[in-house]
């Protein structure tokens, strides 16, 4: 079959450099960007009377009828085709007859398809943004659930200070605003028109690229022609963007892990999001978790396979950038599967309150706070310091911790105990003392989730 490009060629090619240089089994997810593009295509051509109003209203009538016939499925997507555009518009010729052929006037495949993309990715990063406040809903809800509820805090993943579940679960939650914040910050780079570039020298026809523009919800036009066609920066931002997301919920996924695991039995996910063994009844993995961490590395992998593609292109278009939409589609499809099973999997999941409170108290948390105590009784920090590691190994050797030694016991390393040192080591009140901006205690974590809260109802 020739192609429609077909004159300085015969059009036609060998079978298989013909699928390989078909690009539709992929970039058909565009089919509804596509032939909205040329709606507003065709009715700028009207407007500026380089085709007859008439000849637009046909022209947007049968484009309709096509998306109508492609959405209740009477019609399907023909892949013999070479890419999209060429299946819209030959379907509308087919309708239409010579009509339809007026439609490509004053525009090129290669400014046709950056504006397809950018309306596409468009829409995709708006539904990014709504999954990733699904998530952040989820995970809000419960550290308002656990605001109280006492964990040990790590470093080196060793247990360092006494914090509350509902701070550390807002750590997520103030790092998937700011993947929110990145995400429109790059709409707004996306969210400029490229079509009227034409192939890449714009064109002699009297257009009106603001018109088109604005019919498609652009915010503004590209200002060169030869970038309009040639710039994939939003692509490669919107994944430089969505691979931060990632790693944020493969940061929590490797947590979920951790503490589902019977080593530390934090909390135990519900029956949806986990699987069993083959082999081993007792078994019940977070496989979920686990494939949000692995899918991290896929979409790391299409953001450096676009840059690789990119690096060397020289002005303007090239076929490489078909490469561009393979990569894009996966990364976007991947993150939103993660986020559609993250919010539930997070919102279901099952806290284990004791078994925290009993890692944090084992492992001497508040060690610090006994130091600081001495310390307000007048001795130097360092010698305070000395004594509360001192008092430690002694617990560690008895098999005590540090609330279960006796004041007697205490006295014997320095006079300055009293009885009131008790309340100071608990647990409850080491977590409500730290009362600077943004800590765990109490007040602070609840000015967080207002903030947060906020946020997702603006």
């Amino acid at each position: 079959m020739a192609k429609m490009w077909a004159g300085r060629t015969s059009g036609i090619i060998d079978s298989v450099a013909d699928d390989f240089n078909s690009s539709i089994h992929f970039d058909y997810k565009m089919y509804k960007q596509d032939i909205k593009g040329s709606m507003a295509h065709a009715l700028m051509l009207g407007a500026q009377n380089i085709i007859t109003k008439k000849e637009a209203e046909t022209l947007i009538d049968g484009l309709q009828s096509i998306l109508d016939d492609l959405e209740s499925g009477a019609l399907k997507f023909n892949m013999k085709c070479e890419d999209i555009h060429m299946f819209v518009e030959e379907e509308l010729t087919s309708r239409l007859g010579d009509v339809g052929k007026k439609l490509h006037t004053a525009r090129s495949r290669n400014d046709q398809v950056a504006l397809d993309i950018r309306m596409y990715l468009r829409d995709e990063t708006n539904e990014i943004i709504e999954l990733t406040k699904d998530v952040i809903s989820a995970i809000t809800e419960k550290a308002e659930e656990h605001r109280s509820t006492i964990l040990p805090g790590y470093t080196h993943l060793q247990r360092a200070q006494p914090i509350t579940f509902g701070h550390h679960l807002m750590a997520y939650a103030m790092m998937l605003m700011r993947d929110i914040d990145r995400f429109e910050d790059c709409l707004k780079r996306m969210n400029i028109s490229p079509i009227g570039c034409c192939a890449l020298a714009g064109t002699t026809y009297n257009t009106d690229r603001v018109f088109e523009a604005k019919q498609l919800g652009f915010s503004g036009i590209s200002m060169n022609s030869l970038d309009g066609v040639s710039d994939r920066d939003f692509s490669v931002e919107l994944m430089s963007d969505i691979a931060i997301l990632m790693m944020h919920l493969s940061r929590f996924s490797e947590e979920i892990i951790l503490w589902s695991s019977w080593e530390f039995k934090f909390i135990e996910l519900s029956d949806a999001y986990t699987t069993g063994s083959s082999i081993m009844p007792q078994k019940k993995n977070p496989d979920m978790a686990e494939l949000v961490r692995g899918k991290t590395g896929r979409v790391y992998g299409d953001l450096m396979g676009l840059l690789t593609t990119l690096k060397g292109l020289p002005l303007a278009y090239n076929k490489d950038m078909q490469e561009d939409k393979e990569s894009v589609f996966d990364a976007v499809e991947t993150v939103k599967m993660c986020l559609k099973v993250f919010a539930p999997m997070v919102a279901t999941m099952n806290v284990c309150t004791d078994n925290m409170k009993k890692a944090a108290q084992e492992g001497f948390i508040n060690a610090t706070d006994l130091a600081d105590y001495l310390v307000k009784k007048g001795l130097p920090f360092r010698s305070a310091y000395k004594i509360s590691g001192q008092i430690v190994s002694k617990c560690i050797n008895d098999g005590k911790v540090l609330e279960t030694l006796s004041l007697c016991e205490y006295k014997s390393f320095s006079p300055l105990f009293d009885e009131d040192l008790y309340k100071e080591i608990d647990l409850k009140t080491c977590v409500e003392k730290r009362i600077s901006e943004g800590g765990t205690g109490l007040a602070s974590v609840e000015k967080q989730i207002k903030a947060v809260k906020e946020f997702l109802n603006q």
